[in-house]
């Protein structure tokens, strides 16, 4: 079984992990969850974080076929379009985007949006395989952050997008429009079940408040049920859900919340720009008393 090459990138900013995966053989490559640098304050962007991977691509002689989505991302956009005009490679997801093109077409009055997953070219359905040169892929579907999760498991690794978090900070929020706490905790329980040597990857790293001070996105199956402070073993279904639930309840939107969403549902691209040649992200207001 080849050993994937694996290069992480680390934004900052939006507290993201993005991979360059490679075949050490064919030098094949994908990239999971590559980030657009935005300045939601400015509306400015630049593709300062998605040339980092593709110049790292170019060091180490890999060709960029695929772009590997998780899920629609609340907090940052994609970088996808940018690599795929570079290299040509697919866009995929899972095919439950449609559903959450469906949630969200209505609230930005998306009229473009196709609600058929058609902006991706690439919709996975739970167990598909693919490779990545001589490296063999499976989509394992974890919804439950959202409908549309999927981990992808590439050989002895797997790409676990914001389903798990590292021990020390336990599992992503449940209360997004099609999120679910009960989904979330039972597409846990199938990472856990694989293989306790699994390497896990992480989307997202974040401190904890008192613990370790450095940012850190790699662990395993082993740890995980054995340190999760969310869900490790012993942690029973209905405490877990109560957990996050109330959690959940305490948490503010993400900063990039509502620009991510309108532009990663349509695959990393922007709105399409008005009669003026500029284009807008929209912001719904609700008025509360």
């Amino acid at each position: 079984m080849p050993e994937p090459i694996i290069h992480a990138f680390f934004d900052e900013p939006t507290n993201t992990v993005s991979y360059l995966i490679g075949d050490p053989e064919t030098r094949d490559a994908a990239v999971v969850d590559p980030v657009l640098d935005y300045d939601h304050k400015s509306g400015k962007a630049n593709v300062r974080s998605a040339d980092a991977i593709l110049a790292k691509a170019g060091q180490e002689g890999l060709t960029v076929k695929l772009i590997l989505e998780t899920h629609v991302h609340a907090d940052h956009l994609s970088g996808a379009p940018y690599i795929k005009l570079k290299t040509g490679a697919k866009v995929a997801i899972g095919e439950r985007i449609k559903e959450v093109q469906k949630i969200f077409r209505p609230v930005f009055n998306a009229v473009d949006v196709s609600g058929e997953g058609a902006e991706f070219d690439v919709l996975f359905k739970d167990g598909d395989r693919f490779t990545i040169g001589h490296l063999q892929g499976q989509v394992i579907a974890t919804p439950g952050h959202t409908p549309a999760c999927v981990s992808y498991k590439i050989e002895d690794a797997v790409f676990v997008g914001d389903t798990l978090f590292m021990p020390d900070y336990g599992t992503a929020r449940a209360d997004f429009p099609g999120g679910d706490a009960r989904v979330l905790y039972h597409s846990i329980q199938r990472l856990m079940a694989l293989p306790p040597e699994t390497r896990l990857f992480m989307c997202h790293d974040y401190l904890p408040k008192d613990g370790r001070k450095t940012f850190a996105w790699e662990t395993t199956v082993a740890d995980e049920k054995a340190r999760n402070i969310h869900v490790h073993d012993g942690v029973s279904e209905d405490d877990f859900v109560k957990m996050r639930t109330t959690r959940d309840q305490t948490l503010s939107a993400p900063t990039l919340l509502l620009p991510s969403i309108q532009v990663n549902m349509r695959a990393g691209h922007l709105p399409p720009a008005d009669a003026n040649g500029i284009t807008y992200l929209r912001v719904p207001i609700t008025l509360t008393s």
